[in-house]
């Protein structure tokens, strides 16, 4: 499930107001618009509980060619990987039922010293530091591409 942050939207708009129609909840292609949240404000493996479904942040979008054509800008996937406003995918931990306006509750945070923002630059840069992809090989709630991808990146620097 795709989660995005409402509060990103107004900096599009300035950054890109050929494209102020278009900046709404929804036009990321979001499962969730959700207000008050940013990557900033996340670490990897958080797990939220909106409604009666349990969440968990386990890695963020890498934004591809259908975010281009519905914009009609081939500069788009690249623009959100350079802001850093990637948003979210989520890992469903318990389904139920999310009515809008449900407010976002944090459960758990295994990784309060790795913040989301960071691993959007990791994933965007690949400038992982050797601790860094140690550490995600195994860390709770990554998403299981991004640890392998950790794995292969410690193998690598061992060669």
């Amino acid at each position: 499930m795709y989660g995005y942050s409402f509060d990103n939207y107004g900096a599009w708009g300035i950054e890109y107001p050929r494209h102020a129609a278009k900046f709404v909840p929804g036009g990321f292609g979001e499962n969730l618009c959700i207000e008050g949240l940013r990557e900033a404000d996340l670490c990897v493996g958080d797990v939220h509980r909106i409604g009666s479904v349990r969440l968990q942040v386990c890695q963020p979008r890498q934004p591809c060619f259908k975010l281009a054509l519905h914009f009609e800008d081939k500069m788009m996937p690249k623009a959100m990987v350079r802001s850093g406003r990637a948003g979210w995918y989520y890992r469903v931990l318990e389904p139920g039922e999310i009515l809008p306006g449900a407010a976002v509750h944090l459960d758990e945070r295994p990784n309060a010293d790795f913040s989301f923002a960071r691993l959007v630059e990791i994933v965007s840069r690949h400038n992982a530091t050797p601790a860094e992809w140690e550490r995600m090989q195994n860390m709770a709630g990554l998403a299981g591409d991004l640890q392998a991808w950790a794995v292969s990146r410690c193998g690598a620097s061992q060669a």
